[in-house]
């Protein structure tokens, strides 16, 4: 990687089943290396600021810092090797990350493990560790709150993380028991981050962490007027949840 870059992207969201739902939609998301993260002008960091706090328990030094912390409680040292995240910036002073990535490499640059950092509406967030194989594939069971229309435990996630490149796909299926799947979908187009990509990418996407934010809480409207049942949210849930618990999964 030779610098910051941007990807515009479309992301979607299919679940079948009774109710079932399709929608996607435009945003844009952040390719850094985490020794390295953008340093912007004065006002452009309106649109685009990283921090610390909006990562893993919030309390690192630095991204990196959160990161190593997370990793050395799960037995590895990258000896200093470098990471890329795939991000959304925050966009005066709000952010909202979905999912955040990063791929992990030795000192030697081979890949070492990714995580998947999950955040949920309600403020929690929750790090998957995963061994992708060569494709970029992994598994974890699920047991964190994302949906409140999905079981907090009982499913697996099949993930589809490659590191990016000139296009960024990623695709993350839910298997549940005795149910159609849930899969969601990230594609999307590479643009160094240049003043005017960032500036072109911002007036297309005006406030986009806030709008990525507000169109899944009105989907999730939509299908709670539509009739499909809400899952009483775990008490383990109801507060931001920070841990550090990781899942080690082999790649399939």
């Amino acid at each position: 990687m030779t610098g910051p870059a941007l990807y515009e992207c479309r992301i979607r969201h299919v679940r079948r089943g009774p109710v079932a739902n399709d929608f996607t939609y435009a945003s844009y998301l952040w390719l850094v290396d985490v020794d390295d993260m953008p340093r912007l002008p004065g006002p452009l960091r309106l649109v685009a600021g990283f921090s610390a706090a909006d990562h893993f328990t919030g309390t690192g030094r630095s991204i990196r810092a959160g990161l190593e912390d997370y990793l050395a409680g799960n037995g590895i040292d990258l000896d200093g090797g470098p990471v890329l995240m795939l991000t959304a910036a925050r966009v005066f002073g709000y952010v909202f990350n979905p999912l955040t990535v990063y791929w992990c490499h030795d000192a030697a640059r081979r890949l070492v493990c990714v995580v998947a950092e999950v955040h949920n509406t309600y403020g929690g967030r929750h790090a998957y560790l995963l061994f992708p194989d060569s494709s970029g594939r992994a598994t974890a069971a699920k047991d964190f709150y994302v949906s409140p229309f999905l079981p907090t435990d009982g499913g697996t996630y099949r993930m589809r993380l490659p590191v990016p490149g000139r296009r960024l796909s990623l695709a993350i299926r839910l298997d549940l028991p005795g149910a159609p799947p849930f899969v969601a979908s990230v594609h999307g187009t590479r643009h160094a981050a240049t003043t005017g990509a960032l500036l072109r990418m911002a007036a297309r996407h005006p406030l986009a962490p806030l709008a990525v934010a507000a169109r899944i809480r009105r989907q999730g409207i939509g299908l709670f007027l539509r009739g499909l049942p809400v899952l009483p949210r775990p008490a383990s849930a109801r507060r931001p949840r920070r841990t550090r618990t990781a899942t080690r999964t082999e790649g399939r």
